[in-house]
């Protein structure tokens, strides 16, 4: 029996994912001959990553080329009684694109693009400290990405990763 993950997906599944962390863009054509599977299967078994959310095929920018002059995290501490409704208001912040539930001195991490220091010293005062619920929060801003990304395999994949 082929070897799957927690989440159902097996070594077809994660090496067409390999494929698509490295080039986002490549046909299903193209997936399926190096794979030597058909492109059926390909459309087939990306359909359903898609669908069960295991995936998302989407174009990653770099922030600050986009235009984003403030880049960065913030972390964010609140009352345990009030979580979902952190998580909630925390959901409806542009800026806010990314948002985990963490364990340490911190209970939540965000991560945020913000147009200037105005938008950011906005999002932190005026919307996200102003949440009933958060106790505190601590904000680090990026200054630049020395190492950036996305091609990281899955948990199937063997120990190759540099």
């Amino acid at each position: 029996m082929p070897k799957k993950t927690r989440e159902g997906i097996d070594r077809t599944d994660s090496r067409i994912i390999r494929l698509l962390q490295q080039d986002g863009r490549m046909p299903n054509t193209e997936i399926a001959a190096r794979l030597g599977i058909s492109e059926a299967t390909v459309r087939s078994r990306l359909e359903q990553l898609i669908r069960e959310k295991v995936i998302q095929i989407v174009a990653v920018g770099d922030p600050f080329k986009l235009g984003f002059g403030a880049v960065g995290v913030l972390k964010i501490r609140f009352d345990t009684k009030k979580v979902r409704e952190v998580i909630r208001e925390l959901q409806k912040i542009p800026e806010v694109w990314y948002i985990a539930v963490t364990t340490g001195t911190h209970d939540i991490d965000i991560e945020f693009n913000a147009r200037s220091l105005t938008e950011l010293h906005s999002l932190i005062f005026e919307k996200v400290n102003q949440i009933e619920g958060v106790l505190s929060t601590e904000t680090s801003v990026v200054l630049q990405f020395p190492k950036r990304r996305y091609d990281w395999g899955t948990a199937l994949d063997d120990d190759d990763r540099d």
